[in-house]
């Protein structure tokens, strides 16, 4: 059976920071800048807290049948949870979405790199 590759985007807002909390992700809003932006197994946040208080964490996962997305899904969500709550960081309006990377389309180099190999 195939692997599959699963990208997972969870989004929220944090909510109710309080002014230390604003400053320390000010401080490290460089290492969280879109720029810097992977989908990782551990999950990877950026934000731009002095433009909004948006932030998205990025996670990539695996799993072998279709409806494994699910259960990646939920453990990104907790996983975001988990980082946001360790560190006393509010928040709300969390909304995830996910991609199962074996159903997404080919872009059109992958599509040209194919139909090469075939012929």
């Amino acid at each position: 059976m195939n692997t599959r590759t699963f990208r997972i985007t969870v989004r929220g807002v944090f909510d109710g920071l309080t002014d230390d909390q604003r400053a320390a992700l000010l401080a490290d809003a460089d290492a969280h800048d879109v720029l810097r932006a992977a989908f990782t197994r551990e999950g990877s946040l950026t934000y731009d807290i002095a433009a909004r208080p948006a932030f998205v964490f990025r996670f990539s996962d695996t799993g072998e049948k279709e409806e494994d997305i699910l259960g990646a899904t939920e453990r990104a969500e907790t996983a975001a949870k988990s980082w946001l709550s360790e560190r006393g960081y509010g928040f709300k309006n969390l909304r995830s979405s996910a991609e199962d990377l074996s159903q997404a389309p080919l872009g059109k180099r992958r599509r040209r790199a194919a139909r090469s190999a075939e012929g």
